[in-house]
């Protein structure tokens, strides 16, 4: 497929065929795709986990509204945000940039000292919603990705991350659940696999100036 035919074949997957798994080769694909996603200043405020344990997928469940794809999925990736976005994990980023590109300090410290700055002044609030948004950025990507390798996907909104952060002990991990994504292969059984495709025209979408 092509890029538009991949995504007109992508659906927010209802059912999952419990008994099919994503091989390794393109797990590792979509694994490397959320950790290539592009994020505000490059700071990967973000951490991806990869649940393939049937027993903490079922129990996901009821966290979940019930939602059985969480069970019936080959993986189940939650996206998180980092709690501490603060001047040492800012520090951390660019010793990160500095050891890949050997870039001198006297060109880095600028910048990183600016977004020290910056940060220092955002209230936790502040913080928290610039993080989720670059959730949104890595599940975007991601459901590219998967429709590109004709993987089946059901991006979720619909769960008490609450729960989520407690059932899988991510406080201690200095983490926040924000998305879900049940990934596998869909269902013969699935009625919305079928249907049409729902979208404006796309001079109803598009404005060119």
């Amino acid at each position: 497929m092509n890029t538009i035919e991949a995504l007109k074949w992508r659906y927010a997957t209802k059912s999952f065929d419990k008994d099919k798994m994503i091989s390794k080769e393109k797990l590792d694909i979509i694994l490397n795709a959320f950790n290539l996603t592009a994020t505000s200043y490059g700071l990967q405020p973000l951490k991806l986990l990869v649940i393939e344990n049937k027993k903490l997928q079922q129990g996901l469940v009821s966290c979940s509204m019930n939602q059985e794809q969480i069970a019936q999925a080959s993986q189940v990736l939650v996206i998180c945000i980092e709690t501490g976005i603060d001047k040492v994990f800012i520090e951390n980023y660019f010793s990160l940039v500095k050891s890949i590109r050997n870039t001198p300090d006297a060109v880095l410290n600028p910048f990183k000292n600016f977004l020290i700055d910056d940060f220092e002044k955002k209230s936790e609030k502040e913080i928290k919603e610039w993080s989720v948004k670059q959730a949104y950025l890595a599940l975007g990507n991601l459901l590219t990705v998967c429709a590109l390798e004709e993987v089946d996907a059901c991006p979720m909104e619909g769960f008490d991350p609450k729960k989520y952060d407690e059932f899988l002990d991510l406080k201690t991990k200095g983490l926040q659940s924000v998305l879900v994504l049940p990934i596998g292969y869909r269902a013969e059984n699935d009625f919305m696999a079928e249907l049409k495709k729902v979208r404006k025209n796309l001079s109803d979408s598009i404005i060119i100036m």
